[in-house]
């Protein structure tokens, strides 16, 4: 019999490649990046003849294939076909920054934290995160343009977006790593540049089964340092916060609890620490965690989440944000905002997006920020971003709206080179400069300021390249009856389909009056109730009424389960008498004297409505 490795193989059985959550929970060494996303994600190459195959028959996809080549794996083109997928499972760590906190006993640390441009990430990160409204955005990522595509054009997170949103360096030396780091010398380096002993690395490393440690590891064994400590504790202990810091913003993972030790090689020199440009390699890595999270079968989304909330509020103040106006523009934009969770669903948010108009977007929301932090030059810069492994486009041609520029057709998008090509990568970095935007490339600025202007022929062409409507029209919620007989039959039982089903009901019972039974309301509230939870007694047992008609007739309530002729009271017809009237009752102040108990008094007939209905009516005309 074949021996079994620890990660479960015969060592004579073919080895497949492993997922994510294997590679986690295998021990044994191998090689391994830890920047990289768990699931890498493939840039597809410009094939015109295979992009005829693959989009054949894919209802809602662009009509131009040539730009998204790989939207038949898209979320959004399994939710036109009539799948769904719950929101997204966010990773922020924005509550675990306040349990590391910096004051006056570690001013040595706070001093480093300070020189190395990343201070402002300990006060800006949003403790909480709404689950829907990212979700809706990830659904209109497109990973080849790596932009948002709205109904009216494409937007994204650009360079001026961090370095207002986060006041961050955008500038500097490329963040890139000589190799992989492998396995057996994460313990090496934890014990250079922490100070660790090799059993405590050992132990650490084997818990987290990666090239990775735990946040609340680094917290307990750091956290307790302060300046009465020796110099190398202070040293040791300077590296673990920045460590710790971008594990809870810029390069949040997946793992929900754990960081790769592979960027403690960014801290060993603490005096080189500001010279990196730490902006563009968080956007890299969410430009690639909101790639990976447009998989259909993607569960989760990582990266630094405060940004990308941020920059929502920033460019949609109408639809989703709270604004905190103790705000001053001297600090980040991420303290403009007070953070809270929406009370939508995702189906709620993406019939907002959807019908999302272009003046309902501010296109420069940086206008009053100017004066504190300029526009980057770097902003205009047209090429790659790489943090590590990852390496993303940056199209600012594609966003011309955002700088206050018209927009017009961008050229197509380049496939970014494989991320081995480090040098090259990094030359074409240092020389920025070389690659911004050309004014002639940057076109004319709009008329007016935060009009969103674009070039005639613009929306023409983008309506053929793009995907500008995510929820089709039948799986709306309030749809009509001849939307939704065409609906596939795994669709019956969606959110939106019980929404309308419920909503039908309620209507039908309150068009009925107020004189009804109190059986008649409990009843449609149950059924309701029953509906919206998805329970299949309730669907199974009972028929589904149709929705309700255009036209105000009376509806026919004679299908509803709780309904009963003896019970129900229909509103009285129309007429010419006036109406009846109304004694409003006693005020709450006033008793009202307690009815006298009579034995022989027997149970108010069927009639007792209709008495009160007619001497209510003679009251009125006397």
């Amino acid at each position: 019999m074949s021996p079994r490795t620890r990660g479960g193989y015969t060592s004579d059985a073919p080895r497949r490649r492993p997922t994510g959550s294997e590679r986690r929970r295998r021990v044994h060494l191998r090689e391994v990046d830890p920047v990289a996303d768990s699931d890498p994600v493939e840039h597809p190459q410009h094939d015109r003849d295979e992009t005829e195959e693959v989009f054949e028959g894919a209802p809602g996809g662009p009509i131009d294939r040539s730009i998204l080549q790989s939207f038949h794996k898209h979320v959004a083109a399994k939710i036109w076909l009539g799948e769904d997928r719950a929101p997204l499972k966010l990773v922020n760590h924005g509550a675990k920054l306040q349990l590391w906190e910096l004051d006056m006993e570690r001013s040595r640390i706070y001093e480093s934290v300070h020189r190395s441009g990343l201070a402002p990430l300990t006060s800006c990160s949003h403790r909480v995160a709404s689950r829907p409204m990212l979700s809706a955005f990830c659904e209109r990522w497109q990973p080849e343009t790596t932009t948002f595509h709205m109904p009216f054009g494409e937007m994204t997170i650009t360079l001026d977006d961090v370095a207002s949103i986060l006041h961050i360096p955008v500038t500097g030396s490329m963040i890139s790593f000589p190799q992989p780091l492998r396995v057996d010398n994460v313990n090496a380096l934890l014990v250079e540049l922490l100070g660790t002993t090799d059993v405590e690395a050992s132990r650490e490393t084997e818990q987290c089964r990666s090239p990775s440690v735990r946040l609340l590891w680094l917290r307990d064994h750091f956290s307790t340092i302060t300046d009465a400590s020796s110099d190398d504790d202070i040293m040791f202990a300077t590296r673990a916060f920045l460590l710790h810091l971008v594990g809870c913003t810029l390069f949040a993972d997946k793992s929900a609890t754990s960081v790769a030790v592979v960027y403690l090689e960014l801290f060993r020199d603490l005096s080189m620490v500001g010279s990196y440009a730490w902006g563009a390699a968080c956007l890299a890595y969410l430009y690639r965690q909101l790639t990976t999270a447009t998989r259909f079968e993607v569960r989760q989304l990582g990266g630094y989440l405060t940004l990308l909330q941020a920059w929502i509020y920033e460019h949609f103040p109408e639809m989703f944000s709270s604004p905190d106006i103790s705000y001053t523009e001297s600090r980040p934009r991420a303290l403009r905002w007070r953070p809270h969770v929406i009370p939508d669903s995702l189906q709620s948010g993406r019939e907002r997006l959807d019908r999302l108009q272009i003046s309902e977007v501010c296109w420069e929301p940086y206008v009053d920020h100017r004066a504190e932090h300029p526009l980057p030059d770097i902003a205009w810069y047209s090429g790659c971003l790489k943090c590590g492994q990852v390496v993303e486009p940056y199209h600012p041609e594609r966003v011309l709206r955002q700088f206050g520029y018209i927009q017009t057709i961008p050229p197509r998008p380049f496939t970014p080179p494989r991320p081995d090509r480090s040098i090259l990568l990094e030359q074409y970095w240092e020389r920025w400069t070389d690659h911004v935007l050309t004014d002639q490339s940057r076109g004319r600025r709009c008329h007016y300021s935060g009009s969103g202007e674009s070039v005639p022929e613009y929306m023409a062409w983008y309506d053929r390249i793009s995907h500008r409507i995510v929820q089709p029209p039948q799986l709306r919620s309030g749809f009509t009856t001849d939307a939704r007989s065409s609906l596939p039959s795994h669709v019956a039982s969606t959110s939106d389909t019980r929404a309308a089903r419920a909503l039908t009901l309620l209507r039908l019972v309150i068009s009925g009056g107020r004189e009804q039974s109190v059986d008649v309301f409990w009843g449609a509230l149950n059924e309701a109730h029953g509906i919206l939870a998805g329970s299949d007694e309730t669907s199974a047992s009972h028929s589904t009424p149709s929705p309700a008609p255009a036209s105000h007739s009376t509806p026919s309530l004679a299908t509803l389960p709780f309904f009963s002729p003896a019970t129900f009271v229909y509103p009285p017809a129309a007429s010419d008498d006036p109406p009846p009237l109304i004694v409003p009752p006693p005020p709450a102040s006033v008793a009202p004297p307690a009815p006298t108990a009579d034995p022989s008094a027997s149970a108010p007939d069927s009639t007792a409505s209709t008495t009160v209905y007619v001497r209510a009516k003679r009251k009125k005309k006397t």
